[in-house]
């Protein structure tokens, strides 16, 4: 939500132009925005056709609310996203391993290029 606006002073860097290495005076807007929960990230591998998903972790236990937002109507479905996923992650974890999903966290750091978090 846009809360209101301000300026700065900042130094322009564009060689060639009248206002290189000076101060200009900006507009900026500042806005208001509910805090962002990354429940997630998907890593991606640079192909000759652009980005390709290569593999996407998620958090062991997503909030209600979270779901809800996968949903339609939320009130008259049988609420089963992410059910197998959980249940992945939980016998992963009962076998001793600390972080279930580290082999695709290793993945992820060794071949993706670009990580964007959900």
């Amino acid at each position: 939500y846009k809360a209101g606006m301000t300026h700065i002073v900042r130094d322009v860097d564009k060689p060639g132009s009248k206002l290189h290495k000076k101060e200009v005076v900006e507009p900026v807007t500042i806005l208001e925005a509910p805090p962002m929960v990354v429940v997630g990230f998907v890593g991606y591998v640079e192909t000759p056709r652009g980005l390709r998903a290569l593999t996407s972790v998620w958090a062991g236990h997503l909030s209600e609310e979270c779901k809800r937002r996968f949903y339609k109507s939320w009130h008259s479905s049988k609420q089963k996203a992410f059910t197998k996923y959980q249940k992945r992650w939980s016998e992963a974890s009962k076998d001793g391993k600390e972080n279930p999903m580290a082999a695709e966290v290793e993945r992820a750091k060794k071949y993706c290029q670009v990580i964007r978090a959900i």
